[in-house]
């Protein structure tokens, strides 16, 4: 039991696997801070009105939010790889455990643009102020009219009150703000903790020593790389193919004739060999040598995806 847990564990490493992915989300988290402060000086426009403020303060914060969220999700090649294992060979390769360390993974990389979102509007205030001000006892303030209600401190945010009222809705507006920042500062506290520790768990239960984890990246980086750049020429060669079978000729620039002479394409790859390419990969290792892919297991004529006999297989995500 204990083993199938440390196993599992190793799941975590996606959401820190390389140096590539932090300088992803650092540079996510900073357009995401650019966004925020483009919406907060265009965008946002408080209501200051009575059950309006609310729904407004808590829209500008959450739907950015959850926007940012989906498209997290949606870019995550993770997700796709999953919904293409889920649907070629279903989840009987995953416990229940491992199945939900993967989603932990894609929310997590896809958390970062909202987290981001969510803490600068909560630093900055203007929503969290537009959202509660209405809320704020008049009995907590000292010496505050009697004949002034929840309608006046609604338009505290907007700086639309009486002469007489300029004290208090500079307490109010210095009060929430105060809750803002500090759940703010909370959330980045909570944040910070909860990335150390996932950083921890990742470096404790990674079956991988350091260089050889480094050197894996390496070969995921690199294999990327040139799939897409050879799948982009293979199917522009095939394409002129099938082109000039149509028309007698195609129109084919210096480049584009010196790619048809240099690589010859005879026809496609069946499906069988992209769904055998496609899908979430478990990092294994066949009679003692790793298998750093899908594509390099393909070609290596390893079959199935579970342990066996010649070779075991770790419980350890390729990006």
């Amino acid at each position: 039991m204990a083993a199938l847990i440390a196993e599992n564990f190793r799941f975590l490493s996606l959401f820190f696997k390389s140096k590539d992915v932090m300088i992803f989300n650092g540079l996510v988290a900073l357009g995401t801070v650019g966004s925020e402060e483009l919406f907060s000086v265009v965008a946002f426009n408080c209501p200051c009105s009575p059950a309006r403020n609310y729904i407004y303060g808590l829209a500008a914060i959450g739907v950015p939010a959850l926007a940012l969220f989906l498209i997290g999700v949606i870019w995550n090649n993770h997700t796709w790889n999953l919904v293409a294992e889920c649907h070629k060979r279903g989840t009987k390769n995953f416990s229940a455990a491992a199945t939900f360390l993967l989603f932990g993974s894609i929310m997590g990389r896809a958390s970062v643009a909202p987290i981001t979102w969510s803490v600068i509007s909560l630093l900055r205030g203007e929503a969290y102020i537009c959202a509660l001000s209405e809320f704020v006892k008049p009995s907590s303030l000292d010496k505050f009219p009697a004949d002034y209600g929840a309608e006046v401190l609604a338009k505290f945010p907007c700086r639309d009150v009486p002469a007489n009222l300029t004290k208090f809705r500079d307490e109010v507006t210095r009060r929430l703000r105060y809750e803002s920042q500090l759940f703010g500062w909370l959330l980045i506290g909570i944040v910070a903790v909860l990335i150390f520790l996932t950083k921890c768990l990742k470096h404790c239960c990674s079956p991988l020593s350091y260089r050889q984890e480094a050197y894996w990246a390496q070969y995921r980086s690199n294999e990327d790389k040139l799939f897409r750049r050879t799948a982009e020429v293979h199917s522009r060669i095939l394409a002129a193919k099938n082109v000039k079978q149509f028309f007698g000729f195609v129109a084919l620039d210096k480049e584009e004739k010196e790619l048809v002479q240099e690589f010859p394409v005879e026809g496609v790859q069946p499906s069988p060999q992209w769904n055998a390419i496609t899908g979430v990969y478990i990092y294994r290792e066949n009679k003692g040598f790793p298998l750093y892919s899908r594509l390099h297991k393909w070609a290596k004529g390893v079959e199935g995806n579970g342990p066996t006999p010649e070779g075991h297989e770790l419980l350890f995500l390729a990006s």
